[in-house]
């Protein structure tokens, strides 16, 4: 038996979805009244529980000889930090006790490129450190935290692996994650305002495949980088617009103007509740080095990520076909 927590999420229902094909027994870990949608009809088992609560974890992991940790918070903004904080860290420190004390034979740990440090020159692999002082934000800190604990019960007997997934992005998408909602905006013809910059993305489904990998091949106590492809912003919006075959209006702002604006969108936030394309953090991330090397991933496990632009147009192909049906509902 497998248990995934996190399952109904983006990484975590293209997982599920793998291991189902796979022939696996899966058991998904849900929140009490979480929104199941992206694993409807799958063949599985579904448990509610909840990373803070350690007596649900001991129970949802009865029986399972494997663990896929993919539960945590995901913010760019700064009011989310101690929800992120519970939940990304406290949260994997439960799930960590609960592995040990069920006899789970393996655990799969997702941290995060972002939870490596800031602070190195030159290709980014896995002999940059996890270091929470070294970090962008609230969501760095607490992936780099969660990690560190991760190799910590490695050192006390768990056997575990962590895997670093960079910008994720394709289909199935269901809840809409910061590049998904940019993409289904250009898919929709809204207008928008981007800004020079570059990032490392990787197709979601290589992303989930790489998890299985390294379960089935990866070293205890070791971290496997889990990226894509370096690109740019306008040219990722290009590879968008050559799927659907249409312009895409946008307007490019300097920098210096995007940062000016970033200092208000938190402020934005609480009055729309609408996430804020620009802020500190997400303009410092696409200035920051993203130049990163899967190459031990490539070598130890057989990783291999598909080229963008099959990503781009079979993420636009997938948009078009939900957004038909909610127009026929």
């Amino acid at each position: 038996m497998i248990l995934v927590t996190g399952a109904a999420g983006h990484i975590g229902n293209v997982l599920v979805r793998e291991l189902v094909e796979k022939g696996e027994k899966v058991r998904a870990l849900i929140l009490p009244g979480e929104d199941t949608h992206s694993i409807y009809g799958l063949d599985i088992e579904i448990v509610v529980g909840n990373v803070l609560d350690p007596v649900s974890l001991e129970r949802a992991m009865r029986g399972v000889d494997i663990v896929y940790h993919l539960a945590g918070i995901i913010s760019i903004l700064p009011d989310k930090n101690d929800l992120m904080w519970q939940v990304n860290v406290e949260g994997t420190r439960n799930v960590l006790a609960a592995a040990k004390k069920e006899g789970v034979k393996r655990l799969v740990h997702t941290a995060s490129i972002h939870a490596l440090s800031r602070n190195w020159i030159g290709m980014i692999n896995e002999d940059v450190p996890f270091d929470p002082d070294a970090t962008a934000g609230g969501y760095d800190r607490t992936k780099a935290a969660a990690s560190l604990l991760v190799l910590e019960a490695v050192k006390e007997g768990l056997d575990a692996v962590i895997v670093c997934p960079t910008g994720v992005i394709g289909p199935h998408d269901y809840r809409g994650s910061e590049m998904g909602d940019l993409i289904l905006d250009w898919v929709r013809n809204k207008l928008n305002f981007l800004v020079k910059g570059a990032y490392d993305f990787v197709d979601v489904r290589d992303v989930a495949h790489g998890h299985i990998l390294a379960c089935e091949r990866g070293r205890s106590g070791e971290v496997y980088i889990l990226s894509g492809w370096q690109i740019k912003v306008l040219e990722l919006k290009q590879l968008v617009q050559n799927a659907l075959g249409k312009h895409i209006p946008v307007i490019t702002l300097p920098m210096w103007m995007a940062k000016f604006g970033a200092k208000f969108m938190p402020l934005f936030y609480k009055i729309s509740r609408r996430r804020p394309r620009f802020t500190d953090y997400s303009l410092e991330t696409l200035q920051s080095n993203s130049s990163v090397s899967s190459a031990k991933a490539q070598k130890e496990l057989g990783y291999h990520p598909r080229d963008l632009k099959s990503t781009i147009t079979d993420t636009v192909n997938w948009l078009v076909r939900r957004i038909d049906r909610v127009r026929k509902h």
